[in-house]
Order: structure tokens, then C-alpha cells, then sequence
């Protein structure tokens, strides 16, 4: 679907905010988890399908698609782009407000070769980095319990277009995990329900609103994070087995896996899918159980898949450097690698450049997940 029709050039879920920790971590961790297999194959462009938009980037260029990085404000990100190349970037609470008008935001657009992404976390409730700009929103477990799914998706119109009108151009939300556990926790009241048929009705009428509104929607956290055993921001997190997963917590992924909302792949442990030490969102596994849909009775998933905040959480950051976890991410099958600081895009394209150099990131898989980038921003491929 065309996200980005609204734009004339050319979203955590992630983090919750605070400052990138050190880069500091074991080598032979990173080459553990690069070396896992059984990840999504992705196949070579047939009868020259996006050829023409491939044509036009360098190997270091598109691979900046595959990046969404946070900003300060409008000097770091008309940097992040112009000078960097990445594909997105992702508007926190640490960002300068002012950045969130569409006049600077048009000037950091400009900069960009292909249409930019203007990412940012919106669920609604604690989860609002526009409020002082659109006003303030119930969580989404307040939500389910006051108002009908057709309010919610009038509602969700009015503030998608409001966030169009700042420039924005992906929100990541709906946050469809599935929970009862008490509102402050970790997920909480970001969850609209314990029933994951509710969960579905209000995330379908999100997303249904955020796209009639030209704006991305993407789902978090594949593959669950609403009983998982803390917070990712904080440590590692333990989700039920895969098994007990499949009629609670992937049921609104099973449901909206062909909605036109992007996934957004959790910092998870998941016993029965992911192996020791290599959480969902850099596991060959888990891309591949979402992108192929058959390990829970899916249909297959074509749309791009992003990474949970790789540098400001703990589940992650705690096992591997930003270099490293991108580097496992894009190679387990990730389409997009986010994190909450400019700071290493230099090093991180220096390393993905020579993961592709030894083949451990194929040229294949590359230009598939730039492709699926385009797409979502609504770039007309012509095939």
C-alpha cells in the first residue's frame, strides 16, 4: 500500500528515551550470532523489477535505506541524511520539539536521494512524542474499555493527519501485544486487551485509520511481548514458549500480517524459537517464522520488518556493540536496523559494507529489504 502518497518530495515501540549505551562487547558473541542460519531467503530481482531505482544508489547508499537512526534536531538529522545517507530517522523524546514542523522537516527531506522516512512513537497514553503538538491520547488499554473501534478509528484519523501536517511520515504503533499485566509495566495499558480478538479489532482500526491518513503504521512487538518476564529497556526478557505464544500473542499478527502495517521485531527471548543469547530481533528464526507465516498458521509477510531500539536497550546492548547488532539484524532477515543515536552510522556502514564484502550480508538480501523499504514508501517500482 502507498504510505507516503501525502509527500511531494521524493515511525518504541522502540525506546522509551534516555541516552545510547556503550559499544563495548565481545567479539566472539557477534560472530556466534552472525554465523546462525535458517533465516528468509530472499531471491534475485526477476525481469528487472526495481532495477531502475537500485541503479540509482551505490552499495553504501542502499544500505543507509536500511537504517533509522534517532536525531537531536534539524543539524543531526539534515547530517544523518545528507551526509550519511540513512533511510529514516526517528524523532524521541530527546529530539529538539521544534524539529516537528513540517518547514524543518521539508529542509531535511530535501537532503535526502530517495524518499526519507520521518519516524516517531505514538501510540497514545505514556507512549506520545507529539502530544504538546496534537494533544494528548487515552493508552490503548483506556482506549478499548471507553470507546467503539469506530471512534477509535476516527479519532486515530484526526491525529494521523495532524502528525502527517508536522511532517511525519511512519508512526510506530499499534502496539498489538497482548496483556494483563498492570498498566505501568513495561507494555501495561499500551496493550488495548488480555483478548487477543480485541487487540485485533481496535490495532485493525488503527491502522486502517493511519493509512487512510497517507501515514506508515507498524506492529510491535513480534512475536509478543505482553506476558514476557520484564523490560527490555532494563535486561533480557523471557516470552512463554513459541507453543503457548500461538493463540494469544501472535493471534493479531496472524490477523494483520497483510493489513499494509509494517512489524517490528522485539528484543525476545522466545523458548522453542530463538537460540540462547540471540533474541527475536537478530534471529535468523524469527524473521523467517514472520516473513514466511507458516510456523503460526499465517499467511506470508511481505512488507518490511524493523528492529526494536538496537542501541538504548539492555537486552540487547548488553550481548553486542551498534556495529554488531546491526550487522546480525539485517543478516538474520531485519529490513531496517533502528536505533536512538546518529552517533555510529559512519562505523555501522563501514561494517555492513564489509559483511557484504565477505558474504556474510548477500547483495540479494540487500537489495530485496531496499525494495521493501521503497515500497512502504510508497515509491511506484513499477512491478
Amino acid at each position: 500500500m502507498v504510505f507516503f502518497a501525502v509527500l511531494a518530495a521524493v515511525a518504541t515501540g522502540c525506546s522509551n528515551g534516555g541516552s545510547s549505551p556503550s559499544d563495548t562487547t565481545s567479539a566472539a558473541a557477534s560472530s556466534s550470532v552472525i554465523a546462525q542460519t535458517g533465516g528468509p531467503t530472499d531471491v534475485p530481482l526477476k525481469d528487472g523489477c526495481g532495477a531502475d531505482y537500485l541503479g540509482k544508489l551505490s552499495l553504501r547508499e542502499k544500505l543507509g535505506q536500511l537504517l533509522t537512526v534517532g536525531i537531536t534536531g534539524q543539524s543531526d538529522a539534515l547530517n544523518a541524511v545528507g551526509t550519511d545517507g540513512v533511510g529514516g530517522i526517528f524523532v524521541g523524546s530527546w529530539t529538539d520539539p521544534s524539529l516537528l514542523d513540517a518547514t524543518q522537516l521539508d529542509a531535511v527531506k530535501a537532503k535526502a536521494k530517495v524518499p526519507l522516512m520521518v519516524t516517531i512513537d505514538e501510540e497514545g497514553g505514556r507512549v506520545s512524542r507529539a502530544k504538546n503538538k496534537i494533544g494528548a491520547s487515552p493508552s490503548a488499554r483506556v482506549i478499548a474499555q471507553t470507546q467503539t473501534p469506530e471512534q477509535h478509528y476516527e479519532n486515530t484519523l484526526t491525529r494521523s493527519k495532524a502528525l502527517v501536517g508536522l511532517g511525519v511520515t511512519v508512526d510506530f504503533a499499534p502496539d498489538v501485544d497482548v496483556s494483563s499485566q498492570p498498566d505501568d509495566s513495561v507494555i501495561g495499558d499500551r496493550s488495548y486487551s488480555s483478548d487477543p480478538q480485541v487487540v485485533t479489532t481496535y490495532a485493525d482500526a488503527y491502522i486502517r485509520a493511519s493509512q487512510a491518513a497517507g501515514l506508515g503504521a507498524v506492529m510491535k512487538h513480534f512475536p509478543g511481548h505482553g506476558s514476557g518476564s520484564g523490560d527490555s529497556h532494563t535486561g533480557s526478557v523471557t516470552t512463554p514458549s513459541l507453543d503457548q505464544l500461538q493463540n494469544v500473542d501472535l493471534v493479531p499478527f496472524r490477523n494483520l500480517v497483510t493489513s499494509g502495517a509494517a512489524v517490528m521485531v522485539g528484543h525476545l527471548d522466545v523458548p522453542g524459537l530463538t537460540e540462547p543469547g540471540v533474541p527475536a530481533s537478530i534471529s535468523p528464526a524469527v524473521m523467517k517464522l514472520l516473513r514466511d507465516g507458516t510456523g503460526y498458521n499465517a499467511p506470508p509477510f511481505t512488507g518490511p520488518i524493523f528492529t526494536d531500539d538496537l542501541s538504548g536497550m539492555a537486552a540487547i546492548s548488553d550481548r553486542l556493540s551498534i556495529e554488531e547488532a546491526v550487522e546480525a539484524a539485517l543478516v538474520a532477515g531485519a529490513d531496517n536496523a533502528l536505533w536512538i543515536s546518529s552517533k555510529a552510522v559512519p562505523s555501522v556502514l563501514d561494517r555492513l559494507e564489509q559483511s557484504v564484502s565477505d558474504g556474510k550480508l548477500t547483495t540479494d538480501r540487500v537489495d530485496a529489504s531496499v525494495l521493501r523499504m521503497a515500497r512502504y514508501k510508497g515509491v511506484q517500482l513499477g512491478c
